[in-house]
This record gives structure tokens, C-alpha cells and sequence, in this order.
């Protein structure tokens, strides 16, 4: 073949081995997150969001790569995995979770809006706008509570309803 020809298509068997790669390589990712604990993506913190980018930089990076053995692709797949899982558990730990977990920030507190801890978080007035529409509320005035979560979410705690006034009715009243 000629040079064009081999950049396009290359040697089919370097294809059929980066393809068997690559499906041992998802399969040992498959069992390999089967076995650690399960984290939903909307609940990802961000050393989940690092873990699962390079989980698949390494999938892809050793399935296409020449130099690069299945056992070298796992033993760096399992390698992130036990390390993802240590700080998975070390946030039960109060001094390391404050390191691993950013704080919670409160937006709004009673109405009023937190602009320094709105700059803190890498919103602007019009993000926490937005984020209040999607929660049913035009402005912060009947917010208790607005609270940026570690993983990144707002959570919204409005105001609670008032309590209905207990009336007494008048003495000799028999109803």
C-alpha cells in the first residue's frame, strides 16, 4: 500500500488488537467499577470527575497504543480505581474531608443574596437567578436558605409557610 493508503488504513492487525485491547480494557473497567461503591454522575464530586476522565484516557490511550500491554491499560485502570476509592473513604474523616470537599457556601439567607460567596463559587447574579426559576421562584425574597453544595448543586430551602393562629373560641360556646 502506498503511503497515503497505510496513514488512512493502517495494518488491520494493529486494528484487531487495539479492538481486543480496548474491549479488555472496558471489561476490566466494568469489573473493576462493579466493585468499588457507586456514585451517581449528578452526585460526582470533583475527584470523581477526575477519576472517570482518566479512566477513559487510559482505556483509550492503551487500547491505540503500540507500547502499551492490556496488563499495563489494568494495572493503571485498578492503580486509579484503589486510589479513588481511598479518598472515597477518607472523606469520612473530618480533617480530610475538608480537604478533599469544598465547603457549602449560603447564596441567600433570608432574602438576601451572598454576593461574596456567589463570586466564591464562579456564579454570577444572573446563574443564581436562573437557578431559582428552575426551583419556581422569581426572586430571593421568600428564600430561607440558598446552599451550594460541595458537588456543585444549589439547593433552594424557602421560607416555611406560617403557622395558622390557633384561635380560641369564646367561653359558654358550645359549637
Amino acid at each position: 500500500m502506498d503511503g497515503f493508503g497505510d496513514a488512512l488504513i493502517g495494518d488491520w492487525h494493529r486494528a484487531a488488537y487495539a479492538a481486543v485491547k480496548a474491549l479488555a480494557l472496558f471489561l476490566t473497567a466494568v469489573v473493576a467499577f462493579r466493585l468499588t461503591e457507586r456514585r451517581t454522575m449528578a452526585e460526582f464530586a470533583p475527584f470523581d470527575w477526575v477519576a472517570a476522565v482518566a479512566v477513559g484516557a487510559i482505556v483509550g490511550r492503551t487500547a491505540t497504543a503500540s507500547d502499551a500491554s492490556w496488563l499495563t491499560g489494568a494495572a493503571a485502570l485498578l492503580a486509579l480505581l484503589v486510589a479513588h476509592s481511598a479518598v472515597t473513604r477518607l472523606r469520612f474523616l473530618p480533617v480530610a474531608s475538608r480537604l478533599i470537599d469544598p465547603p457549602l457556601r449560603i447564596l441567600i439567607r433570608d432574602g438576601h443574596v451572598n454576593r461574596r460567596d456567589l463570586r466564591r463559587c464562579g456564579l454570577t447574579e444572573a446563574d443564581l437567578e436562573a437557578v431559582l426559576r428552575r426551583h419556581g421562584h422569581h426572586d430571593p425574597t421568600g428564600i430561607h436558605l440558598a446552599i451550594f453544595e460541595a458537588k456543585g448543586a444549589v439547593s433552594i430551602l424557602p421560607h416555611p409557610p406560617a403557622a395558622p393562629v390557633a384561635t380560641t373560641p369564646p367561653p359558654g360556646a358550645d359549637g
